[in-house]
């Protein structure tokens, strides 16, 4: 496991929502938030409510990553006010999972500067998403 932490591959032990994650690295546990995206809340907290679709999304990245390998990205701001790692996701066939979560209505784009690396793209496709009122964008 080592190894593959030093390729940036992690496990995810646990998907707490469309956006969130709790990985293990072989020395120690700690929560990924996805960077520059906003699934729905599953629950009402910090101050946001449950959302329409956050079921779906939640089930969506379980599929994809629960006890399997991804690859983190980093940008510019390594962790958040949470103290949660801030990343890009990439499961290990190449897919860009915050940007494939975008395009199918499974989260929004949120980006926070520094961490723009992606934006143009997300925009672009969060725009092809309303478009055809993908997701969360069909209510």
């Amino acid at each position: 496991m080592i190894n593959r932490w030093q390729q940036k591959e992690v496990y995810v032990t646990k998907v707490i929502d469309g956006d969130t994650f709790w990985v293990n690295n072989g020395s120690e546990k700690f929560k990924v938030r996805f960077i520059g995206i906003d699934a729905p809340e599953t629950r009402n907290s910090r101050g946001k409510l449950k959302g329409p679709y956050a079921k779906e999304a939640k089930e969506y990245v379980q599929k994809l990553t629960e006890n399997k390998w991804v690859k983190l990205e980093l940008d510019v701001q390594k962790k958040d006010r949470y103290r949660r790692m801030l990343a890009y996701i990439y499961l290990l066939d190449g897919t860009f999972l915050n940007a494939d979560l975008v395009k199918g209505g499974f989260a929004v784009v949120d980006t926070y500067p520094p961490n723009v690396k992606h934006t143009a793209l997300f925009v672009k496709l969060q725009h092809e998403a309303r478009e055809s009122k993908k997701g969360v964008w069909a209510y």
